[in-house]
């Protein structure tokens, strides 16, 4: 069963495109990031439940190899087809190690420094309303899927997106400018819960440094909210990831 196939048979897509989440003008910086939040999704060290993770992350790998490949891409865009006998999805091919190639693991350091710089940026303001479009103003979802943001964060953002608004840059959605009182303190109720049992796992473990407690403040959360700590991370290590060269060789049709 050639690729488009697979796709078809694990993701409900043929279109290579789809699967990832992306249109097919993405650039190759969206591509690599959103292979890697997918990817990250079904990684079997991290999907046990999921008898087919080994084979939805193979598929996906396939899958950012054809599309990081300048000529392949373009075959694929021009004629709907995959060449199955390049060298680039070799069946014996280690995926796995592939993959962490592609996104070597980052420190707590990284984390550290990272979010110093974030925050406050250019960029944080383009990804919070790009959050709140998508969303059209749900908060709930909005401040699970913003990186580096605890509840804390929650009046910072709402001040990013009211100003995008007041400038009429974005549209204003019922959801943000009338939230109810009740849906804001069930938000912070469920924040206070998720740092009180991260303090707790920390002091259980015993530890005590600023490192350790970032690390296992990530750990509950990833616990908790699973999903949108895995996109955190696609985003964040994409961030640190080195590139890899292009790779080149039956095809298969859309």
């Amino acid at each position: 069963m050639g690729l488009l196939e697979r796709c078809e048979e694990l993701f409900k897509s043929s279109n290579l495109y789809e699967v990832l989440g992306i249109n097919k003008e993405a650039c190759e910086k969206e591509i690599r990031r959103s292979y890697y939040k997918v990817s990250l999704k079904v990684h079997p060290d991290r999907a046990p439940e999921d008898p087919l993770a080994t084979e939805k992350f193979q598929v996906l790998g396939k899958l950012y190899a054809v599309l990081s490949d300048t000529e392949q891409r373009a075959v694929y865009d021009e004629q709907g087809v995959v060449d199955e006998e390049s060298d680039a999805l070799s069946q014996d091919r280690c995926w796995e190690d592939y993959w962490r190639l592609l996104f070597p693991k980052i420190t707590v350091q990284d984390i550290l420094e990272f979010e110093n710089k974030y925050k406050g940026s250019d960029e944080e303001r383009k990804d919070v309303i790009q959050l709140y479009v998508q969303h059209q103003g749900n908060m709930d979802v909005i401040t699970a899927s913003a990186m580096c943001c605890s509840q804390k964060d929650e009046p910072r953002l709402c001040g990013i997106i009211q100003a995008a608004i007041d400038s009429e840059e974005v549209q204003s959605f019922p959801a943000f400018t009338k939230e109810s009182d009740k849906k804001k303190k069930a938000r912070r109720k469920r924040a206070n819960k998720e740092r009180q049992e991260a303090e707790e796992m920390q002091k259980e473990m015993g530890l005590g440094d600023e490192d350790d407690s970032l690390v296992m403040m990530l750990q509950q959360k990833q616990k908790s909210r699973e999903q949108n700590f895995n996109s955190f991370l696609s985003d964040l290590e994409t961030k640190y990831s080195k590139k890899s060269g292009p790779q080149k060789g039956k095809k298969s049709k859309k």
